[in-house]
């Protein structure tokens, strides 16, 4: 038996632990590629840094929150905030704020990550803040 709750379900069963709500993968409608930039030699020793790799893909909710219109160079740029979520893995326990979310559908999108934590403190999800619409 399932109950519906405000952010996924709940499974029927009588203990308390089993109560708890997760997300079903229904929300999980997105598929981003997780990329962070390639450090290479420059030929005489030294690391710099390279261009982008992906390093995971993952299946993630993405939710926007009110956005701006900052003025940046004597314009105005549209930014817009959203809150990314994924399950919790490996992988995504490493990102930081010096990576970035693509849209693996739509290239063009592209979420630069500015925070990254993992809120409900159980390592099921990692919920990251990102803007799009600002220099990567």
């Amino acid at each position: 038996m399932r109950r519906e709750g405000h952010r996924g379900w709940c499974s029927g069963k009588s203990s308390a632990a089993s109560r708890e709500c997760v997300m079903p993968a229904g929300n999980l409608r997105e598929r981003l590629h997780f990329q962070t930039r390639a450090i290479v030699d420059d030929g005489f020793g030294n690391e710099q840094s390279g261009d982008w790799e992906t390093v995971f893909t993952a299946a993630a909710e993405l939710r926007p929150l009110k956005g701006s219109e900052p003025v940046i160079a004597s314009r105005l740029s549209g930014v817009q905030p959203f809150v990314i979520q994924i399950r919790s893995c490996i992988e995504a326990r490493v990102v930081t704020t010096a990576w970035r979310a693509v849209d693996a559908r739509n290239p063009s999108r592209i979420f630069n990550i500015t925070s990254a934590a993992n809120f409900d403190e159980k390592n099921r999800y990692i919920d990251m803040m990102a803007t799009q619409g600002v220099a990567t």
